[in-house]
């Protein structure tokens, strides 16, 4: 089984002023160095162990792909050491390895020996790599004419073909179309049964959170914060909105998991609860019961505008609903400091059995990444439990009606 352990690892290039002074270093070396080191890494330490899914996360730049690059070896470090045991495959640069003037046929025979496989294991597989690659014909024709989707079916097929100990996936399974990303994933996922590591590179929350057992967050050439998925894309998502005066708050709840509260602070939640059908404050609701979400807003600056939206996730954090009072053109203008503001959202609770979590923010416009008052994740937690409705399975409810023709 694949396994990753990284100590002390750092990445820095050299930087010159011009293309003289590169040339002067290397002519005249006793005269002492003429460039500058750009650290992309510096003091990345985390272990993957055999069957674990690692997901790793950061803005542009934070050093994810070249992380990737070192641990595959396709990049040397300048500090530090990479130790990995296993039969590695790894999607990296889309098509990466192949030749535009080859085959995809002539590709696949290439990759899958660059990968470890001999010529008869390829021709044995090649069968299952076209059938998955469904690209038809084209798998006989040159690569420089495939799409860049077309190139991503065929390079996850070539290094999904055999089982690897350990799969390294960068951003490449983003491109192509919603069908093969699904297909992509749930091989991976039996994978992930069958005892491989994992280790992907990802934006896509969904992805990181249904996947992955951890996450490490970059930041600055470093490892920011590592955690459970759901914690770490949170504070992510709180990195991501302005940064002026903004913070970024951590608390621990009672029942060990992270809150994470971000914003400038010029409005907050100051009170958030769930009524039921009765009008009572309750924690408990039932399957299709209409209720309340009641959530009270205190503005401590003036400020131009306020947007309040919620998002309610199921345990492992997935969004399953939200909405914003900007999609619902119900957007406030012009409010003063001191000003209190009570939002009263009511809706059916089509939702299945199980315990939900309600994320809160205030904002502008249509998103927070813009002007973010106020982000509270795991701001009120609740469980829908089934007492009137038929068995069914899911997080959503919806009840159909039925004819029988025979």
């Amino acid at each position: 089984m694949g396994s990753i352990n990284v100590t002390n690892l750092g990445k820095a290039y050299k930087q010159y002023p011009n293309r003289w002074s590169r040339l002067a270093e290397w002519v005249m070396p006793f005269r002492g160095a003429r460039h500058q080191l750009k650290w992309v890494l510096q003091g990345i330490n985390f272990r993957v162990d055999p069957g674990e899914a690692v997901g790793i996360i950061g803005i542009n730049g934070a050093g994810k792909s070249t992380l990737l690059k070192l641990i595959t070896g396709t990049v040397q470090p300048t500090t530090g050491k990479i130790t990995t045991s296993g039969r590695i495959a790894a999607m990296l640069e889309l098509g990466m390895g192949f030749h535009p003037d080859f085959t995809g046929r002539q590709n696949v025979m290439m990759a899958g020996q660059l990968l470890g496989l001999n010529v008869n294991e390829i021709a044995a597989l090649m069968p299952d790599i076209e059938a998955f690659a469904e690209i038809g014909d084209y798998i006989d024709q040159p690569v420089r004419i495939y799409s860049s989707g077309m190139q991503m079916r065929l390079a996850f097929s070539v290094a999904t073909a055999r089982r690897p100990d350990l799969l390294i996936v960068d951003e490449v399974l983003s491109v192509g179309d919603v069908y093969f990303q699904h297909k992509s994933f749930n091989r991976i996922r039996e994978f992930r049964k069958q005892g491989t590591t994992l280790l992907i590179v990802s934006h896509d929350k969904e992805a990181i959170q249904s996947i992955c057992d951890r996450a490490i967050l970059l930041d600055a050439s470093r490892v920011a914060k590592e955690g459970a998925p759901e914690e770490i894309m949170d504070f992510y998502n709180a990195m991501l909105a302005d940064t002026k005066n903004k913070t970024v708050e951590v608390k621990r709840l009672q029942d060990g998991r992270a809150q994470t509260i971000s914003g400038t602070g010029e409005a907050r939640v100051e009170e958030i609860a769930l009524y039921n059908s009765k009008g009572e404050l309750s924690e408990f609701i039932s399957v299709g019961e209409r209720v309340e979400l009641r959530i009270k807003v205190k503005v401590h600056d003036n400020i131009p505008e306020l947007v309040i939206g919620y998002m309610i996730k199921e345990r492992l954090g997935q969004p399953v609903y939200g909405i914003n009072t900007h999609y619902l053109n119900r957007t406030l203008k012009d409010l003063c400091a001191g000003a209190q503001v009570v939002y009263s959202f009511s809706f059916t609770a089509n939702l299945g059995v199980g315990s939900y979590s309600v994320s809160i923010a205030l904002h502008t416009l249509d998103t927070h990444l813009v002007k973010n008052y106020e982000w509270r994740d795991l701001a009120l937690v609740f469980n829908v439990v089934n007492i009137s409705k038929e068995h069914f399975v899911g997080l959503a409810w919806m009840h159909p009606d039925l004819e029988i023709s025979i």
